[in-house]
């Protein structure tokens, strides 16, 4: 009897698990664009065309290689809108002796997949995800009996594990961490190499030609669309990133700079997510470098700490969270999202900025994400569900296991500071030093109140006060507490003031 596999749009790995169970000549894949997956959050545009590009190229590669796929368009006349539904429809047809799936990234889809089994009366087989270095288990094994997850001695744990810069049981360099090199101000006269542009093919234009039908009233748009979306086209990008890029990585990672969306940073997040590129593969590139003395270790250093630290410490807070982990609120957050975080229309420099180029190409770096947007919608206190939900849907490399620990728990400080042990949050100051988005605001960096005060200069002090039971023993808030109490009490009462009338406004 035939088996079936089905392969997720986040999945397109050649190498990944549940395919290694499948006899091309007997066995199906399914693959298939649907409603209930590009529709539980509006979906940025770009987000859209490029799975479903890459998914439809994904599947062209596996009938060259006499793979028989079954591939459900968007458009498709059988196209019934879930995967349950889907994969139902096939078995009808083919009674399958088995279903063979790689793991989802996503607890809502796991939980469904784990009901197939008795309601389909056939064996539905979950694999292992192989394209990380820990799996769920692992990271359970390592958090058992820990007060707190430290995310610095989980990544030691993995270039252990990966031996990546080691020597031996040493790392290279002497040091786990060369962080404190990787934040540089930004300055005047720094340049940023142009990235590998890649021209929507025919099958990309098929796409755009649907996401413009169908996805009109989401956020961004199809234009200038140029990712790659193969895996031959996604390792041009990562060789490009390796010699032009990487050297200056690590000392301006943190910067932003008007106009520039993608500075000294790879993009190489939605192909590795997307399994167009293996996490390790991806650092092992760049440790090479290191090793030819092409990059500094400050640059290898932290960039395969994303990576294989990061990342994956992320991915593991997920999994050992979920379900109740989406559902923390730790401080009762709750104001609506503001508009302008759908069409970038606000003075706030940073803020339009940063939203801009996220509506442009679907992607905004880990410091704008992290302290623009994500500081601002701490500070202000908007919905914790729906800033989770938007961060999302609008870049194109977001998948609930990477996005919801990342927003609840880096961003917003929602989650109990199991991500975290203090809040992210940060004045106008920190802004202004790091970019050049200030000298062209409208708001003056340097007034704490008034007309002309920077916003996030009223709504740090407010933070503060508003949650000064919750962290005022905090030994990392220290020093903002000492500050604070330093402040003449009528101040500190305009702050809040002000603050409050701010947030009305939006």
């Amino acid at each position: 009897m035939k088996k079936l596999c089905l392969i997720l749009g986040d999945q397109l790995d050649h190498a990944i698990t549940s395919l290694q169970k499948i006899d091309p000549q007997h066995d199906l894949i399914l693959m298939a664009e649907l409603q209930s997956e590009t529709s539980y959050v509006k979906h940025h545009q770009k987000k859209i065309l490029f799975l479903f590009s890459a998914m439809r190229h994904f599947a062209l590669e596996l009938k060259k290689k006499n793979y028989q796929v079954v591939y459900v368009d968007y458009e498709h006349n059988e196209n019934l809108g879930s995967f349950f539904q889907q994969v139902q429809w096939l078995h009808s047809k083919h009674h399958f002796a088995e279903i063979h799936i790689t793991k989802p990234g996503e607890y809502r889809l796991l939980k469904d997949f784990q009901t197939w089994q008795k309601k389909l009366g056939t064996s539905v087989i979950l694999h292992e995800d192989h394209r990380f270095i820990a799996s769920a288990e692992d990271f359970q094994q390592w958090a058992k009996n820990k007060k707190s997850l430290v995310m610095e001695f989980f990544y030691r744990e993995m270039r252990k594990k990966t031996g990546l810069l080691m020597d031996q049981d040493k790392p290279l360099g002497g040091k786990w961490n060369f962080d404190q090199q990787n934040r540089k101000k930004w300055k005047k006269g720094l340049t940023f190499p142009k990235r590998p542009i890649f021209s929507p093919d025919a099958i990309t234009q098929e796409v755009i030609t649907l996401v413009n039908k169908h996805f009109s009233d989401h956020i961004g748009t199809t234009n200038d669309f140029g990712y790659a979306v193969t895996r031959t086209d996604a390792l041009k990008v990562l060789q490009h990133f390796i010699q032009y890029i990487l050297p200056n990585f690590g000392d301006h990672q943190d910067i932003m700079q008007t106009e520039e969306p993608f500075l000294y940073h790879s993009t190489l997040s939605l192909y590795i997510n997307a399994g167009l590129l293996s996490p390790i593969e991806v650092c092992k590139h760049a440790e090479n470098a290191f090793l030819q003395a092409s990059v500094p270790i400050n640059a290898a250093e932290g960039f395969i700490r994303q990576i294989i630290g990061w990342r994956e410490y992320i991915r593991g807070v997920y999994w050992h969270f979920m379900p109740a982990y989406k559902n923390r609120n730790t401080l009762h957050a709750t104001k609506a999202l503001p508009r302008f975080y759908w069409d970038a229309q606000t003075d706030m420099q940073c803020m339009h900025q940063s939203i801009q180029q996220t509506i442009i190409h679907g992607y905004a770096h880990h410091i704008q994400r992290l302290m623009v947007t994500g500081n601002f919608a701490n500070l202000a206190g908007l919905s914790v569900q729906e800033v989770c939900d938007w961060y999302l849907a609008v870049y194109v490399d977001a998948f609930e296991w990477v996005e919801l620990p990342n927003t609840l728990g880096m961003a917003l400080h929602a989650d109990q500071a199991t991500v975290g042990t203090k809040p992210y949050i940060a004045s106008g100051a920190y802004i202004n030093r790091m970019s050049n988005y200030c000298k062209t605001c409208r708001f003056d960096i340097k007034q704490k109140k008034g007309e002309d005060a920077c916003p996030f200069n009223y709504l740090y002090w407010n933070y503060l006060i508003k949650h000064k039971k919750h962290f005022a023993k905090n030994p990392r808030m220290a020093m903002a507490y000492r500050n604070l109490a330093r402040m003449d009490i009528k101040l500190q009462e305009a702050l809040q003031k002000q603050a409050e009338q701010f947030l009305d406004t939006l």
